[in-house]
């Protein structure tokens, strides 16, 4: 079973050093990585896709909160989350067809045309992965020149993950979590 885990942590070199040596030490495969900034310039939230059982990654997550740098670790198999996958693409058009064809495929899968040179147009796609290779399949038999992909990010629909609210905070996530891991835990005695 695929697993989006979201880590929020420290900007600091190393980090994604640590993650993939941990992920690897393990025999865990990243299908999908993904690093940027948060709304906290101390802090980066790192998105990865992974492949394992429930409790595989439980353990994971487990062992990836206990590297220093990460504050968060959170596997949304459980939550309601928006993901979104980025692609540019460069597919071959050296025909009028090939080129009208390639863009009216372009704009059913609400891309964008970023570039185009006589042979070739660049493309722009985003949204859901089935979307991103739905649209690569569409598009492989003019010929795909290159590709770049950005992997998926994602975050919760309802609970934050946010670098601003400090742990401790009641409406930090983990702190909800807690919160409601020991509330079903009171409720099953």
């Amino acid at each position: 079973m695929k697993h989006i885990l979201s880590a929020l942590v420290m900007n600091q070199p190393g980090v994604l050093a640590h993650v993939s040596g941990m992920l690897a030490s393990r025999a865990y495969n990243i299908d999908s990585l993904a690093v940027g900034p948060t709304e906290n310039p101390k802090f980066s939230r790192m998105t990865f896709v992974v492949t394992g059982s429930d409790r595989e990654l439980d353990q994971v997550r487990k062992q990836l909160e206990k590297i220093v740098t990460i504050v968060k670790v959170v596997d949304y198999k459980e939550e309601e989350y928006v993901e979104r996958d980025l692609m540019l693409i460069k597919v071959k058009t050296e025909t009028p067809t090939a080129r009208s064809q390639v863009k009216e495929l372009t704009d059913i899968f609400r891309g964008r045309i970023v570039d185009v040179s006589a042979e070739h147009v660049m493309i722009e796609i985003s949204g859901q992965e089935r979307k991103v290779e739905a649209f690569i399949d569409a598009v492989r038999p003019f010929g795909i020149l290159e590709m770049a992909r950005t992997g998926r990010i994602a975050l919760a629909r309802k609970l934050a993950m946010s670098a601003e609210v400090e742990v401790g905070d009641p409406t930090h996530y983990s702190d909800h979590l807690e919160t409601s891991r020991d509330s079903k835990a009171g409720s099953t005695r």
